[in-house]
């Protein structure tokens, strides 16, 4: 497998083998995500009666990131990737297994719950880093946003039937979840087993110590202004999305809503990053980068507020699903953007900043959730987030750099 900046040409994406089951087996793992991250808060809800409980459990899944982040930039540059990849796999399926185990002989603690989640966002984080620095090297560079483009479209079709089946099957049993969820990581395994070929042109990494080659992501993507600004922003904005979660969550449950109406609630916003996918290429090619970064702010702030005058669970729907339809191009512009900048020998290293700086953020926000709504309510927790939405899109718009800012 040779890496792209190499290549001049590549067969199309559906019959590049290698990709599709690279793909394919992040589909199915997605799928038992989406099946934990739904039955997760209502789990712990129902063990503990306790918001700021359920939202410190929510944030556990990524708050490794925190620690382990950095380093797995440099690993995922220095080993094989695809090997990091199947034994960080193997072993979430071999640790979510125990919650079911736990479940089916009445014996599930919260301290148990915590270890395994901590150990899985652990793993997770360096699988996570490790893909993302893979992908550049089984696409070609004209390839990669379409490449992104399908992965994001996957993923919300995950996210819209995944999150209604979520609900659905918690209601059968709270068991079902995890169980799926620890079968689709075996499938992620089985599925990367078949790859032909390693992850990256070459393991160089960096020669510097090991405190020094984390550095150097941190060093290089600082040395962006339009990255580093948006970086920042997107943790910004990641902190009100770990927030938010649990507070949609809330909102829904004060209005007697069922476990299958709160996943259909996430569906809406998954049809709606769908739709956004869908259209994101085509947009792409006619608005500038800018514009798509400045109007996903603008969009979040308008509409998140309204989720405090939602009557009911279907309004709650409509409205997560406007608030998520521009993400997905957005997201797919800066990706493109920021792989295609970096050279395949610090993809890693870069990738895990941006990771650290945006799910550490969304794991803090996961934690600030619970606190503001046991201060001051769903409602007027709802309102001060977007107030916060607010102040982000204000100060991207007078960014003089993301008005002039253009895909690449």
């Amino acid at each position: 497998m040779k890496s792209h900046e190499h290549e001049t040409t590549s067969p199309p994406l559906w019959r590049n083998h290698n990709y599709l089951l690279l793909q394919g087996g992040q589909l199915v793992s997605s799928i038992g995500n989406q099946q934990q991250g739904i039955a997760l808060p209502l789990l712990v809800l129902a063990l503990t009666g306790s918001v700021v409980q359920a939202g410190l459990a929510v944030s556990l899944s990524t708050i490794a990131v925190l620690v382990v982040s950095p380093l797995a930039g440099v690993l995922a540059d220095k080993w094989n990737r695809k090997r990091t990849m199947v034994i960080c796999d193997a072993g979430r399926m071999l640790i979510t297994l125990t919650i079911p185990l736990a479940l089916w002989f009445h014996a599930l603690t919260m301290p148990q719950l915590y270890v395994v989640l901590t150990l899985a966002g652990v793993l997770g984080t360096m699988f996570s880093v490790a893909n993302t620095a893979a992908l550049p090297n089984v696409v070609t560079r004209d390839q990669l946003p379409v490449a992104l483009s399908q992965s994001q479209a996957a993923y919300s079709c995950v996210r819209t039937f995944g999150s209604l089946l979520g609900g659905i099957l918690y209601s059968l049993g709270e068991v079902f979840p995890f169980l799926v969820n620890a079968v689709s990581f075996g499938a992620s395994v089985f599925s990367l087993g078949l790859i032909r070929g390693n992850f990256q042109s070459r393991r160089e990494g960096s020669s510097f110590p090991l405190h020094k080659a984390v550095a150097e992501g941190f060093s290089w993507l600082w040395k962006q202004p339009l990255l580093r600004f948006l970086t920042l922003v997107n943790g910004a904005d990641s902190l009100r999305y770990g927030a938010g979660y649990l507070v949609i969550l809330v909102l829904a449950r004060e209005l007697h809503t069922s476990s299958s109406g709160i996943g259909a609630i996430f569906t809406a916003a998954a049809v709606g990053a769908l739709l956004g996918n869908l259209v994101s290429n085509r947009v792409r090619r006619y608005v500038s980068f800018g514009k798509i970064a400045i109007s996903m702010l603008w969009l979040e702030a308008l509409m998140f507020p309204l989720y405090a005058l939602a009557p009911n669970a279907l309004v709650m729907g409509f409205i997560a699903a406007a608030e998520e339809f521009v993400g997905p191009i957005y997201t797919i512009s800066l990706d493109s953007y920021r792989l295609m900048a970096t050279p395949d020998s610090m993809r890693g290293r870069t990738s895990s900043t941006v990771q650290f700086v945006v799910l550490g953020a969304q794991s803090v926000g996961a934690i600030i959730g619970g606190l503001l709504i046991q201060g001051i309510g769903a409602k007027c927790s709802a309102l001060l987030l977007g107030g916060w939405l607010l102040l982000l899109a204000i100060a991207t718009t007078l960014n003089r750099q993301v008005r002039r800012a253009r895909s690449q």
